[in-house]
């Protein structure tokens, strides 16, 4: 299939906002179109449908019409231009953008205004990428729902009553309805792959180390799960878009402690067999979701791959010892979260470490603290040897379709329900390897898709296996948003 950027491209000014990043990138450079025609057009369309979702909580127009003038000039004057040169994209509120307030949607932090960019933002602009405004997250980005005190709720443009995802739901439901492009995302326990499966897109979770990125305060320490665990990447509407922005935000940066230069590229089995993970002990899947995984296989058999029925009980041990890790690391920063906390966190923090308390204890100790990264290493062993017999494992991102909105605090029972549906979503983290969540079609008016794992450094893998998929399910964003 040849790439998007290859093929012709019909111009339809009014309508810019639909294109893919892939083809706004390629006509930019042809001068087929101009960057500021296209993020005029998004900041249109921003203006439409923003008030209904409230998915980017800060908007930049000015400064985003005034970059695209200066893309414009460069392309004019044949200079060297980066893989995202004028396309429109969003950076999350928990990301420094320099000039901009790293707010993570707590009120106390209205006014922290960034004095340079993150890696993750300083890849981006590089790049080329225009950044037409900031996303929305729960407070201090620990949960699978986008809202807070400062910034108000996130909607998914499926349904008003469905989580769009956390903790990049603003990324996701901008980039599903049309806003930008690209919407910068970061996941340690599923934030980027789980808005992306909410809201009907692609979202990558890189190996780490991939994609250098820096969560925290410029001078601060950061807990050890944050420094192995955590990664930035991208959410968009296509495969080939994802790949674009892989691309533009992967390298070296020396603020990231586990960021690698030249990163290597993973060598693949042939001939390339797939583990479909169809049952596991921690959750049973929706018929709606068996059914993406069953459609998933099928279509990743018909091109080419061999296709096996496996069980993966390595991530089901690893579940469990991510809330032993994050948790008790996240247990430091809880007299901060009581003190400027709002409801949503402090609720969804007492619920994680009940259900978490059925494993670990009340209180964990410092010994089953530093078993459970011992034990983390040797899960890491059993998962690579797994992949000297498979290129890649495919399973579900959730058990379930997007949640109801604040199912997570709802109650305790509620929340055991949720993690239990997210388990891979932890898993993959705490392990380190990479994945991808891949839309396979649309259920009863909610998005459904799946999950790609493959080796460490192999994002090539899931990316051409995602693609695919996406030849046979289609694109199925970006869409208008549902009224309330």
């Amino acid at each position: 299939m040849r790439p998007l950027a290859d093929k012709e491209i019909d111009v339809h000014p009014d309508e810019l906002w639909r294109w893919s990043a892939t083809q706004t990138a390629a006509a930019i450079k042809r001068k087929q179109i101009s960057a500021q025609e296209v993020t005029t057009s998004c900041l249109e369309r921003i203006d439409a449908v923003n008030p209904h979702l409230n998915a980017l909580v800060e908007v930049s127009a000015d400064a985003a019409l005034e970059g695209a003038r200066v893309a414009d000039e460069m392309v004019a004057a044949g200079r060297a231009l980066g893989p995202l040169h004028g396309v429109p994209t969003s950076t999350k509120i928990n990301s420094a953008q320099k000039g901009h307030a790293t707010t993570d949607g707590v009120v106390a932090w209205a006014n922290e205004i960034a004095p340079q960019d993150s890696p993750q933002v300083a890849s981006l602009r590089q790049a080329g990428a225009i950044f037409l405004g900031r996303s929305n997250s729960p407070a201090f980005s620990y949960r699978w729902f986008s809202n807070n005190e400062l910034h108000g709720s996130t909607l998914s443009p499926w349904d008003p009553g469905r989580t769009p995802g956390g903790s990049s739901g603003g990324a996701s439901s901008s980039v599903a309805s049309g806003m930008v492009a690209i919407g910068q995302g970061n996941d340690i326990g599923g934030s980027i792959r789980y808005p992306a499966y909410a809201c009907g897109l692609v979202g990558l979770r890189p190996t780490v180390g991939r994609v250098p990125g820096y969560l925290g305060p410029p001078d601060g320490d950061n807990p050890v799960s944050v420094q192995t665990m955590a990664v930035n990447g991208p959410l968009a509407r296509t495969v080939d878009d994802v790949r674009l922005a892989l691309e533009a935000m992967s390298g070296y940066h020396a603020f990231d402690t586990v960021s690698i230069p030249g990163a290597p590229a993973a060598e693949l089995r042939r001939p390339l067999k797939v583990g479909v993970v169809t049952r596991n002990g921690v959750s049973t899947s929706t018929p709606a979701v068996e059914e993406a995984l069953r459609q998933a296989a099928s279509w990743l058999a018909d091109a080419g791959y061999e296709v096996e029925d496996v069980e993966l009980a390595v991530l089901e041990e690893a579940y469990r010892i991510w809330y032993l890790l994050c948790m008790e690391d996240f247990r430091l920063l809880m007299p901060l979260v009581d003190e400027i906390g709002d409801h949503g966190m402090k609720t969804a923090a007492a619920n994680y470490y009940a259900v978490a308390a059925e494993w670990w204890g009340e209180k964990p100790s410092l010994e089953q603290y530093i078993n459970g990264y011992a034990r983390r290493g040797a899960l890491i062993r059993q998962l690579q040897g797994l992949f000297e017999s498979y290129s890649l494992f495919l399973l579900p991102v959730s058990a379930e379709q997007a949640f109801e909105q604040d199912a997570d605090i709802a109650s305790v029972e509620s929340m055991r329900r949720v993690m239990a549906a997210q388990y891979s979503m932890m898993a993959i983290p705490l392990l380190g390897f990479p994945a991808m969540s891949v839309p396979t079609g649309v259920v009863d008016g909610l998005p459904v898709g799946v999950q790609l794992l493959g080796p460490r450094f192999g994002e090539g893998s899931l990316l051409d296996a995602g693609a695919a998929v996406e030849a046979r399910a289609g694109v199925i964003t970006p869409i208008d948003p549902v009224d309330a």
